[in-house]
């Protein structure tokens, strides 16, 4: 994510006025709740009294129920925690010994439904995300209620923190800020930095149109996620198109322009 994510001209008078006329993306945008919509791939989980392994990560991974960090690979952190409880899972996910995100898993009565309370330290400020996942295969015999096939069928709640970002267009470049994190890259196929992102992420910027951009995202040199931009007609609404690359997942949502 939820990418994950789970989330600006007299001074240089000489310059050519187009190249700082104002572009469609120019602003702050604020992310819609009510218009998401998200992957309908399903996530697979499999949890015992001793063990934890998400099935559908990519690489997949399995940790011991315990509650002690262990190591994992390709995954944004490199140590996750996990602590079972009869309807309910606890996961911490840590870089080099800093907690990067934490999940809280609780099963409904019925066994149908979990509401996960997701929490993302990548920022200034932790981004906490309230998601709705819902079971498409329960768990085999002799698995934790937790297991088996979910899917996220609604974002509940998010912090503001994580739902507002400023963007910014030039002819030959974009900029994007969001809670501690920023980038100013131009449209010259090179990847820049992502400034305050603890996992080292890499961005390359393409220009579709003067209202669509691509953003594709790097990680350790590897392709991860692909994000489409596009500003309607109007000037009100950024529509983006997110894909995982690793996981095959394609989520959609808008954002509303503030300011």
């Amino acid at each position: 994510m939820i990418k994950r994510s789970m989330w600006i001209c007299a001074a240089v008078a000489l310059a050519p006025c187009a190249a700082f006329a104002a572009s469609p993306f120019d602003g702050t945008w604020k992310t819609s709740l009510n218009h998401i919509q998200l992957s309908k791939k399903p996530d697979v989980v499999v949890i015992t009294d001793s063990s934890y392994t998400c099935s559908s990560c990519t690489p997949a991974y399995t940790v011991k129920a315990d509650g002690t960090d262990q190591k994992v690979k390709g995954q944004d952190a490199d140590t996750i925690a996990a602590t079972v409880a009869p309807t309910s899972l606890a996961l911490v996910g840590k870089l080099k010994g800093k907690t990067l995100w934490t999940s809280k898993m609780t099963l409904s009565a019925d066994g149908k439904t979990v509401t996960e309370v997701y929490t993302q330290n990548y920022g200034t400020e932790p981004v906490e995300y309230k998601v709705l996942h819902t079971q498409v295969a329960p768990p085999a015999a002799g698995e934790n209620a937790l297991s088996g096939s979910w899917v996220q069928s609604k974002v509940l709640g998010a912090s503001d923190s994580g739902l507002l970002q400023t963007l910014g267009m030039t002819d030959d470049g974009f900029t994007f800020s969001q809670n501690g994190q920023s980038y100013d890259a131009k449209f010259d196929g090179k990847k820049y930095p992502i400034k305050g992102d603890p996992t080292g992420t890499e961005v390359v910027l393409k220009k579709l149109g003067p209202n669509a951009v691509e953003e594709s995202d790097y990680q350790h040199g590897k392709l991860v996620d692909v994000e489409r931009m596009t500003v309607s007609a109007d000037g009100k609404t950024l529509h983006i198109v997110n894909r995982d690359v690793r996981s095959n997942r394609t989520d959609r949502f808008t954002a509303d322009k503030q300011s």
